[in-house]
C-alpha cells in the first residue's frame, strides 16, 4: 500500500495524482478515497518532474473523455461560524477551469438563444440573395461557379449555428466558427461590391444587397456569441513544441494569402492553320482599385484570423477559429474547379461563336502552378486544423503532498508498460 499519495484530477475510470517522488495513474475506486489516503501501487508511473507529469497527464487524457475530467479539490474542515464550505470548481477539457461556479457560468436562455437565432436569418437572408441579380443583372444560380462559394459560406455559418444550440465547449467553437467564416468573406463581398463601384454604380442587384445584409447579421450574430459564450483568447503558447506549431501555422496562412494573388487560369488558344496563343487571367493586381481592395482585405483578413487562431488558448477553439477562416478558401478553390468544368466560350476574349467556327477556334483551359500552390497551402491548413481539435489538453499544475516517505513503486520510476 502507498501513503502520501495526493489524488488531482479523476476521470470515469481513472485518476491522476502523484506519489512519493513519482507521478501516476490509478484505477478508479467504487468509493474514491481522498488525497493523502492508502493507495495501491498505480497502474503507470512516470517521473517526478516536468517532463514526467506533462507525460503522465497526455496519457491520462488520453485514456479519459476530456468531459469527464473533473479537478479533486480537497474541502478543508471548516468551523460552522466561518460559513459553507468551499465548492470545487471542476476542470473542463484541456485542464481549463470552466465548468465550477466561480468561473465560467452558463448564459441565460435568452443569451444563448439570441446569437443562433441572428445567424439563422443572416443565412435565409444569403439564401434569397442567390436568386435575384446579383451584379450586372446576372443571377448568382446563372453559374455553378458563382453560387458554390456562396452555399459553402452559407454552410459555415449554419454549422456555426447548430453548434451554438449546443452547450459550452461546442457552443463556443460554433461562435468562433461563424466569426472566422465573416472575417474572411468579409473582403470576398467587398470585391464583388468593388465590380459596382468600378462600373460606376449601375450594376448593383438585389442579390448582392441581400447578400451583404446576410454577412451583417451573421457577423453580428458572431460576435455577440463570442461575448456571451467568453470563447477564450489569444495567448502565448504553452511550451516551445507549441510555440513552434503556431509559426508555421501562421507561414501555412501567410502561403496561402500569398497564392491567393496570382492567376489561376491559364487559357491556350489555337486554331488548324497553325495560330496559337497562351493567356493567363485571374491576377488580382489587375483589377481595378475597388476589386484590388477586396482582394487586398480578403488576404490581410486571412493571416490575422488564422495568426489568431494559432495563439487561441484553448487550442481547441483556437481550430474552430482556423476552419472559420479555411471555409471561404476551400470554397474559392471548388469555385475555380467549377469553372473550369462549365468550359470558356469564346466570347470571354471578345470572339463571336460564329467567328470561332469559321477559323476553327478550340479553347483549352487549364491552371497555373500557383493554384496548385494555393491548394496545397489550403490543405496544410485543414490538416493543422484537425491537428489542433485532435492534440492532447495541456498539463494542468502538478500536484503536491507534504512529505515524502517512501520511494517510488517498483524499481525505478519509469513508465510502466502501456495497456
Amino acid at each position: 500500500m502507498q501513503d502520501n499519495v495526493t489524488i488531482s484530477h479523476r476521470g470515469s475510470r481513472y485518476e491522476i495524482g502523484r506519489g512519493p517522488g513519482y507521478y501516476g495513474i490509478w484505477p478508479l475506486e467504487p468509493t474514491a478515497q481522498p488525497s493523502g489516503q492508502d493507495k495501491p501501487h498505480p497502474i503507470e508511473w512516470w517521473a517526478e518532474n516536468h517532463q514526467g507529469w506533462a507525460d503522465a497527464w497526455e496519457r491520462f487524457s488520453g485514456i479519459e473523455k476530456a468531459s469527464d475530467i473533473v479537478e479533486v479539490v480537497a474541502t478543508p474542515a471548516v468551523p460552522a461560524m466561518a460559513g459553507p464550505p468551499i465548492e470545487p470548481v471542476t476542470m473542463g477539457p484541456g485542464g481549463v477551469a470552466g465548468a465550477g461556479p466561480a468561473t465560467a457560468r452558463t448564459p441565460s436562455p435568452l443569451a444563448r438563444l439570441v446569437p443562433p437565432t441572428l445567424l439563422l436569418f443572416g443565412v435565409l437572408l444569403g439564401i434569397i440573395g442567390l436568386f435575384p441579380g446579383y451584379v450586372g443583372g446576372q443571377a448568382l444560380t446563372a453559374q455553378v461557379s458563382q453560387w458554390l462559394p456562396h452555399l459553402i459560406y452559407l454552410a459555415g455559418w449554419v454549422a456555426g449555428a447548430v453548434l451554438l444550440f449546443r452547450r459550452r465547449n461546442r457552443a463556443r467553437g460554433g461562435a468562433l466558427l461563424a466569426l472566422g467564416t465573416s472575417a474572411v468573406t468579409f473582403g470576398l463581398l467587398l470585391s464583388d461590391f468593388g465590380q459596382v463601384v468600378a462600373q460606376g454604380y449601375h450594376l448593383t442587384g438585389a442579390g448582392l444587397v441581400l447578400s451583404l445584409l446576410g454577412w451583417l447579421v451573421c457577423t453580428l450574430a458572431s460576435v455577440v456569441a463570442v461575448i456571451v459564450w467568453r470563447a477564450g483568447a489569444p495567448g502565448r503558447p504553452p511550451g516551445r513544441e507549441a510555440a513552434l506549431a503556431a509559426a508555421l501555422t501562421g507561414f501555412a496562412g501567410l502561403g496561402t494569402a500569398i497564392a491567393f494573388a496570382p492567376s489561376w487560369d491559364s487559357y491556350t488558344l489555337s486554331t488548324p492553320s497553325g495560330v496559337f496563343q497562351s493567356l493567363t487571367a485571374g491576377n488580382a493586381f489587375s483589377n481595378p482599385w475597388p476589386i484590388l481592395l477586396g482582394d487586398v482585405l480578403v488576404m490581410v483578413l486571412l493571416v490575422a484570423v488564422i495568426v489568431l487562431a494559432a495563439l487561441w488558448q484553448p487550442i481547441k477553439l483556437g481550430a474552430a477559429l482556423l476552419a472559420g477562416a479555411a471555409i471561404p478558401m476551400v470554397a474559392q478553390a471548388f469555385s475555380a474547379i467549377a469553372q473550369l468544368l462549365a468550359g470558356t466560350s469564346p466570347a470571354a476574349f471578345g470572339i463571336s461563336e460564329g467567328q470561332a467556327a469559321r477559323i476553327g477556334l478550340t479553347i483549352t483551359s487549364g491552371f497555373t502552378p500557383a493554384f496548385w500552390i494555393f491548394c496545397a497551402f489550403v490543405l496544410a491548413l485543414v490538416l493543422t486544423c484537425f491537428r489542433m481539435l485532435t492534440a492532447p489538453p495541456p498539463a494542468p499544475p502538478a500536484p503536491s503532498y507534504v512529505h515524502v516517505q517512501d520511494s517510488a513503486p517498483g524499481a525505478q520510476t519509469e513508465n510502466l508498460a502501456s495497456a
